[in-house]
This record gives structure tokens, C-alpha cells and sequence, in this order.
């Protein structure tokens, strides 16, 4: 049983809501996966079934819960809005979103893929071809990969030496964890194809060949949003 300080309610509330996340993160409960009821979680954490509701309440509003009347509490996102700081996966329409954000991303990322590619340093260059290797490493171990796709992403963008696109970067960070969260690991194998690409074309200083593989990896991952947003349409249809 966790133990806490009972000082001020506010606070203790605090505190179950991050020990609540960590638990999701350590057990871990995939995306997806159902989280134990308030009377299992009020008895772990030691605290009455009130704060377990204030706790779960602060996480459906960050994206990380969805409460399903009848049918329980279940984990959204591994990310909390600390990670996404525009506030973006609060809206509804989560396809529409993504779409919308790879809008941005084609417009965006293919070119800075090119400029890292120009003015990115040596030790800069490592650090990408560490991320890839990490991001592989997690995917294959089937361990969660989204934060470290993330960092790779967010490298490539600082790599450009662009302090205007570094500003940017939130919104990249945001369209990975999206994607990434919606699909997980659907496309395993041609994102890491794809993210070594972008790693090789970066590191031998190849401009075309970093902004096409960009735009490759950006292409396999838009294909599949849009191939599960017509499935979800379609059972919607069955099931109306």
C-alpha cells in the first residue's frame, strides 16, 4: 500500500493523480487496457474512493483516461498534457486531429529533415543515430517506444540549427504522441525502416535523401490513420 501525507486534501489529491499515472506506466497498462476499479485502486493507494474519483477526473481531462459508463475506466494515452502543451489531445475528434496534424508535419518536417541534414554537428548526428537505436531497441523489446520517437523527432528538429522551428517543436512532439498513441505498433517494421533512413540520410550529410525519407515515413504512417479511420466508420455504420 502506498503511503501519503494527509497535510492538505488539494495536495493529497495531487499526489494520487501522479501516483495513479505511475502506475499506469509501471505496471504497465497498455493503451486500451482497463484500469483496476476505484474500490481496488481506493485500497492500493490508501485513500478513500473521493480522491481515487478526483485523481481519475484530473487524468480524463489531460487525455490519459476515458470513462465508459458500464464498462470501466481505460488508459488513452501513456502522455500526459506536460507532453503536449498546446493542449491538442483534449479535442474530441481524434482522426480529424491527426489528419489535420499531419497536415502540418508534411509541411514542415521533410524540409528540416533536409536543413539537419546540412547543418547538423557530429556529436548532433550521433545523438540521432542513438535515438534511432533506442527507439528500435524499444520497439522490438515490445516495451513503450512513443517517448523515445518522440525525442528523435524533437533532435532531428533541433539539429536544423533553425531557432524558428525549435519554437515548433511542441507541435511536432504533439503529431508523434498523437499518431503514435492511436496506432502504437501497427506500423512496427516501416517505422523503423523509415527512422533509419532519416538517420543515414542525416548522418551522410544527404539533403534529398533525408527529406525523402521523411516523407516516406511520414506517407506509411498517414496511410494507416487513414486506413483505420475507415474501418472505424465502417463499424460505426454496422453497429448504428
Amino acid at each position: 500500500m502506498y503511503q501519503f501525507e494527509r497535510i492538505d486534501r488539494r495536495l493529497l489529491g495531487a499526489q494520487i493523480e501522479d501516483a495513479l499515472m505511475n502506475f499506469i506506466l509501471s505496471e504497465p497498462v497498455q493503451i486500451g487496457e482497463k484500469i483496476p476499479n476505484e474500490f481496488e485502486l481506493a485500497e492500493k493507494f490508501g485513500v478513500g474512493r473521493s480522491t481515487i474519483r478526483e485523481a481519475v477526473k484530473g487524468l480524463v481531462s489531460k487525455g490519459i483516461l476515458e470513462v465508459r459508463r458500464g464498462s470501466g475506466t481505460y488508459v488513452m494515452s501513456t502522455n500526459s498534457l506536460s507532453d503536449d502543451p498546446l493542449g491538442l489531445s483534449k479535442l474530441e475528434d481524434k482522426y480529424k486531429l491527426a489528419l489535420e496534424l499531419f497536415d502540418v508535419r508534411l509541411m514542415l518536417e521533410p524540409e528540416i529533415a533536409s536543413l539537419t541534414a546540412k547543418n547538423a554537428s557530429e556529436e548532433e548526428i550521433i545523438q540521432i543515430k542513438k535515438l534511432c537505436d533506442e527507439t528500435e531497441k524499444l520497439y522490438l523489446s515490445g516495451k513503450n517506444h512513443i517517448p523515445k520517437d518522440i525525442e528523435f523527432h524533437s533532435y532531428i528538429a533541433k539539429g536544423s540549427k533553425n531557432r524558428v522551428i525549435e519554437t515548433l517543436i511542441p507541435i511536432i512532439n504533439t503529431a508523434v504522441m498523437t499518431f503514435a498513441n492511436m496506432t502504437f505498433r501497427t506500423l512496427m517494421k516501416e517505422t523503423i525502416e523509415t527512422h533509419r533512413a532519416i538517420a543515414n540520410a542525416i548522418s551522410d550529410k544527404d539533403p534529398i535523401g533525408a527529406k525523402c525519407a521523411m516523407i516516406m515515413h511520414l506517407t506509411y504512417n498517414r496511410q494507416m490513420l487513414i486506413k483505420q479511420l475507415k474501418e472505424s466508420r465502417r463499424d460505426s455504420d454496422i453497429y448504428s
